[in-house]
């Protein structure tokens, strides 16, 4: 493809738009570093195995639904995520994004307050479905593109908009992007693709669904579904205004380092399936446990200490699977109760659980100056117990595990695949999935992994 068709288009082209174009269309299955070959396969499996455990709450029973209902018509003919009915691209991207978000254990980049994954994997996967795409490698080098693209508008987004959006909203570009690598754009079209969705993506205030949690979460399901649909828009001849989170003079240099610096390697993971602001304190609380032999009955009362935005994290006593993951308390005291933190912690019954609430209602939280400094890229908090002979026990400053500087090993977050995903769809199937992922760089059959996350 002739990178000078650039040219055409939108009224100027600038030169990130031509580099953002030749990365995007140009590269290759076997350009990109094996490093980042690796961790994407793992990525793959942990969005996986949080899709399986999320499709078994209500947020997916209501938005798996509402695709097979509603998106129907000539082009049904790519299965829902773990659900199986055919639904559209768009719909199945819909309802895929939405069900890996409703168990809030999926991967995430620090600069960008947010995810990437979660997105991508299911609008990457409706393309390869809807356009019958067969090489496992091309799958593998499309979902490595959408980490570095993704992560890159994320941050672009934060540095020239003032109000702090959802994923959704640079996760609409980075899926047009792909979608228009999937259906073989060319380059004046793919522009107008990602201009579609940058217009029509989900610009909604990640904040307001901290202060209330609700089923709208990260805005992600609807940015998988804007810029899937962006694409085919964009291929049926509809036109986009720019977009400036790309092609903006202020935030080229976001987009300098794109092929040097390999961003999917930079992800963190989240041992827990709640808010990354809420996991430090989950890891402090854990900590004081161990190292004390502790249990709930000898702790009267918690105190922690983080930065602003976990503050907000307030819910104490919540009612919903949402509620428990955008909060801080509640899980902290779930660590505390139960000696873990998995999706059955965050649902059903321990929602109601009465030692869980008597610790997550009565703990104070507090905002620190000196956390507040080191945000986005320290998320730290310390937890105090108070335990009921009087003693007093600090935990200090602790962050997250997980995060790139001290990641997970591949053999930890295969613990993690087979942790969430062997109670939901069997040992047998779980394993076949990981050997179908691991087969993608080798040019694996798209659709044997396709069939395997069919209905649970």
């Amino acid at each position: 493809m002739n990178i000078e068709q650039s040219e055409a288009g939108f009224s100027r082209s600038q030169p990130v738009a031509q580099s953002f174009a030749q990365f995007l269309l140009e590269t290759q299955p076997g350009d990109f570093p094996d490093q980042a070959i690796a961790t994407a396969k793992d990525l793959i499996l942990d969005l996986i195995c949080v899709a399986a455990a999320g499709s078994q709450t209500p947020l997916s029973k209501a938005i798996t639904n509402h695709a097979a209902n509603h998106f129907g018509g000539v082009n049904s003919a790519v299965p829902i995520l773990f659900d199986g009915r055919l639904s559209s691209p768009v719909g199945a991207a819909l309802a895929g994004g939405m069900m890996i978000d409703s168990v809030d254990a999926h991967d995430g980049y620090k600069l960008c307050k947010g995810h990437v994954g979660c997105a991508l994997l299911p609008s990457v996967l409706a393309f390869a479905q809807a356009t019958g795409l067969e090489d496992g490698a091309e799958f593998l080098h499309r979902i490595i593109l959408g980490y570095e693209i993704g992560s890159r508008a994320g941050v672009a987004l934060h540095a020239s908009v003032a109000d702090y959006h959802t994923s959704g909203a640079w996760m609409a570009v980075t899926c047009a992007a792909l979608g228009a690598r999937a259906l073989e754009l060319d380059i004046p079209t793919m522009r107008e693709a990602i201009g579609i969705a940058e217009y029509h993506g989900p610009r909604s205030q990640m904040m307001r669904a901290i202060d209330h949690p609700t089923m709208v979460k990260d805005g992600s399901g609807w940015g998988a579904m804007a810029g899937t649909s962006a694409a085919f828009l964009a291929q049926d001849g509809f036109t986009g205004a720019p977009a400036i989170t790309i092609e903006g003079d202020d935030v080229a240099h976001h987009w300098a380092d794109m092929g040097e610096r390999w961003l999917v390697n930079e992800q963190y993971i989240k041992p827990y399936p709640v808010c990354r602001w809420a996991q430090a304190p989950v890891e402090a609380a854990r900590s004081l446990l161990e190292k004390h032999n502790l249990t709930s009955n000898d702790i009267e009362y918690v105190e922690c200490d983080s930065f602003h935005e976990a503050i907000r994290l307030a819910t104490s006593a919540p009612l919903t699977t949402e509620q428990a993951q955008y909060s801080l308390p509640f899980p902290v005291a779930a660590m505390i109760v139960k000696g873990k933190l998995g999706p059955e912690q965050i649902n059903g019954e321990s929602l109601k659980d009465p030692e869980i609430l008597r610790l997550s209602t009565g703990m104070k939280l507090d905002e620190q100056v000196a956390y507040n400094e080191k945000f986005p890229a320290n998320r730290i908090a310390s937890v105090t117990f108070g335990l009921r002979d009087g003693t007093r026990l600090d935990s200090g400053p602790f962050e997250a595990r997980g995060d790139p500087e001290e990641p997970f090993s591949s053999a930890e977050m295969r613990d993690k695949f087979h942790a969430y995903a062997d109670p939901v769809l069997g040992k047998e199937r779980a394993r076949a999935i990981e050997n179908a992922v691991d087969r993608l760089s080798e040019g694996g059959d798209i659709a044997t992994l396709s069939n395997l996350l069919g209905a649970c």
